[in-house]
């Protein structure tokens, strides 16, 4: 244990560190001014909507948390009556942690989500520069939980079983909530989203967050539960699988106690360092930028980053410089991916004006020129994933074969390594997409709703920027879990003499069953996910019609009469809820069919298909939604005709559409992705004893 026992002193020190910075944050953003009685009761409001989704929510998930612990400790990693019972009960406790520090890290941050938001919206009515920090201070609470957790819970389970295997457990029980809670947010949040806007600024031809429309709390609402706790819980899970997947090819390495395992450490703890450091300088510039300050803060991270591990690779014993080559150019190929989403999704740049354009023409040529620059978006971060998954392979293979696919893991780390200010940025966009909502709710006036409105389009650009990175990570984080895959089965396969897979021959018609079915299950969990937005949203339009028919006044804002936010709140909620698990569920069951029917050469075809057509998916649905997005939002700033033109109808079109991609499917295809995975890696003894064809 001696070559790992200071770097795990090191990573203690980084947790309690960004846990202490943490509250700072948390305290200094309650400090700010709050005087608007009507904004502290709406923010109120988003409040209490927002904790009694995620209440219901968790109790739901608590019970299929309770259902899988029973199944891992009866199945996994052996059938319990094989007699291995302290093992299975160690990955069933393992489960159960990952599922609790992922919620833990999604309460927290709408805990503060919650109360930024409205000090934000004031904070606008006096500066850019001092509601951007609340923002952004405001989100990076929960970014420092997130890595927190993450590396903490990683650390105490190998700590206290120093089995890498494990930790698949531990990664499973994030990822399985991360699933469900991305696609519940994200069902929640786009329900309320589109009901508004479509019978908001369609029909009635009202402002977005115009205090008359009965959806405007629970679009509110939604923003937390889909943007910063589902994506807390979905970056949980990318963070937690990479490093457990490297740290399974490592405790092959070296026996998980050597240079490769503390590499893994020491590289995530440095990442957690760099984050506070890019975090706590993090400001808008004279100019104004809200959208430059963000970019510079996560380039003056990565650079921070690659510095402290270049020092600590020379300075540590046993420490290799081709794995910090692989780690670098993860990382770096991670933020070329950010600049290319944003080249795609920001307003300054010309795809976002040429979309805007189109819609002068209508809706039909909104929706086409979206559709057809979203999938143009996906080829330079296909294209990187594959170069940096190819370029850490060969590096690191000199080092010996096994080190190739750990050299790939190493890429997925580095590319999550800066993982506290990507959270950051990304929990920043919903509290000041609130804020601007409250600004308008509060009559904060029209300087404040636009500098809110400047803060808001910075955020979906970011946004978008932060989910192609996400879906990059997840690319590189399971084709590192292929690899642990891999190594799982030819464990099982030798302990019963059997012949060893050195691949997945894709002219093998098992592997080709796996590839086709597995390619599928993307498109068809997306669609699962849309149908329940599709439905919720009409669901919730009708109930909007009706209040503006039956309440006397509504329509004309007559001083008193006030809409039933609450029957909004409880569609959206009970919808979600419904929804919530079907998709989900669908994913893993197809997983454990398509093993016992064809074994583990199927599976390893299944997750080739899966991986391969998830990431195109999710880069496309995600890419596209910011393109309309800020299409729209490029229009209301008086661009094209302004706002109640008919290019803007048809950009709201547009966002309708890509509402649904880029919030509710699209980022969640990359956890389903990691689940399948997992499942793969955790049954794959169950598939080589029990399969029809395997």
């Amino acid at each position: 244990m001696n070559a790992i026992v200071p770097i795990y002193a090191l990573c203690f020190l980084a947790v309690a560190i960004a846990f202490a910075f943490a509250v700072y944050l948390h305290l200094w953003v309650k400090r700010q001014r709050t005087e608007n009685k009507r904004i502290m009761e709406v923010s109120q409001l988003i409040h209490e909507g927002a904790n009694t989704f995620m209440r219901k929510e968790y109790r739901i998930l608590a019970l299929f948390a309770g259902v899988a612990a029973v199944v891992i400790f009866l199945l996994l990693p052996s059938p319990i009556w094989n007699g291995n019972i302290l093992e299975n009960l160690s990955m069933a406790l393992a489960y159960i942690a990952g599922t609790v520090l992922s919620a833990l890290a999604g309460k927290i941050g709408i805990l503060v989500a919650t109360s930024a938001n409205s000090r934000a919206a004031e904070a606008a009515s006096r500066s850019l520069k001092e509601a951007f920090l609340v923002g952004f201070r405001g989100g990076s609470v929960m970014g420092l939980a997130v890595v927190g957790f993450s590396l903490l819970g990683v650390m105490a389970v190998l700590l206290v079983t120093g089995d890498a295997t494990i930790l698949l457990g531990f990664s499973f029980g994030a990822s399985s909530l991360a699933l469900f809670a991305k696609a519940g947010g994200g069902i929640f949040t786009k329900t309320a989203d589109v009901a508004a806007d479509l019978t908001g600024k369609v029909e009635l031809g009202i402002p977005e967050d115009d205090p008359r429309n009965p959806a405007v709390i629970a679009d509110n609402v939604g923003d937390n539960v889909g943007d910063v706790a589902g994506m807390g819980a979905d970056l949980f899970d990318s963070n937690v699988a990479a490093m457990a997947s490297a740290l399974v090819m490592a405790q092959a390495l070296d026996g998980g106690t050597g240079a490769n395992a503390a590499m893994v450490f020491c590289y995530a703890a440095l990442g957690l360092i760099a984050s506070i450091i890019g975090i706590a300088f993090a400001k808008v510039g004279k100019d104004g930028n809200p959208t430059g300050a963000l970019n510079f803060s996560t380039y003056s991270t990565t650079a921070i980053f690659l510095v402290l591990t270049a020092i600590a690779t020379a300075l540590i014993d046993g420490f290799e410089w081709r794995i910090w080559g692989a780690s670098a150019v993860g990382l770096i190929v991670g933020v070329i991916i950010g600049i290319t989403t944003d080249y795609f999704t920001d307003d300054t740049r010309p795809i976002v004006r040429r979309v805007a354009n189109a819609s002068r023409s209508g809706s039909a040529f909104t929706v086409l020129s979206g559709v057809s620059y979203g999938f143009i978006s996906c080829m330079p971060a296909m294209v990187g994933i594959a170069v940096s998954a190819l370029v850490a392979y060969q590096l690191c293979a000199p080092l010996g074969s096994d080190y190739a696919l750990f050299g790939i893991a190493m890429a997925a780390v580095g590319m999550l390594s800066i993982v506290g200010m990507i959270i950051s940025n990304d929990a920043y966009g919903p509290i000041v997409d609130n804020a601007r909502g409250l600004a308008e709710m509060g009559g904060l006036g029209e300087e404040t709703i636009r500098i809110a409105d400047e803060l808001d389009s910075a955020g979906n650009t970011v946004k978008a920027v932060t989910k192609g990175f996400s879906i990059g990570a997840a690319g590189l984080t399971v084709i590192s879990l292929l690899g642990a895959y891999l190594s799982e089965v030819n464990e099982t396969l030798a302990s019963l003499g059997r012949e060893l897979l050195t691949g997945f021959d894709i002219m093998n018609p098992l592997v080709f069953f796996g590839v086709l079915i597995g390619a599928a299950i993307p498109a068809v969990f997306s669609a699962m996910l849309m149908l329940g937005v599709d439905k919720n949203a009409q669901r919730m339009v009708r109930e909007i019609r009706r209040q503006f028919r039956r309440i006397p006044g509504l329509r004309q804002g007559e001083p008193g009469v006030k809409p039933d936010y609450d029957t909004c709140i409880d569609i959206a909620t009970e919808g979600a809820l419904k929804e919530l698990i079907p998709a989900g569920g669908m994913t893993i069951l197809a997983t454990v069919i398509v093993g016992f029917i064809g074994g583990p050469e199927a599976i390893g075809g299944f997750l080739l298909g899966n991986i391969v057509s998830g990431l195109l998916l999710a880069l496309f649905m995600s890419n596209a939604g910011g393109l309309w997005d800020n299409s729209k939002k490029y229009i209301e700033a008086g661009h094209c005709g302004g706002k109640g033109s008919k290019a803007h109808k048809a950009a709201v079109t547009g966002d309708t559409v890509g509402d649904p991609f880029k919030d509710t499917a699209g980022p969640s295809i990359n956890t389903q992705i990691t689940v399948v995975s997992l499942v793969a890696s955790l049954m794959s003894s169950l598939f080589v004893a029990f399969s029809l064809f395997g």
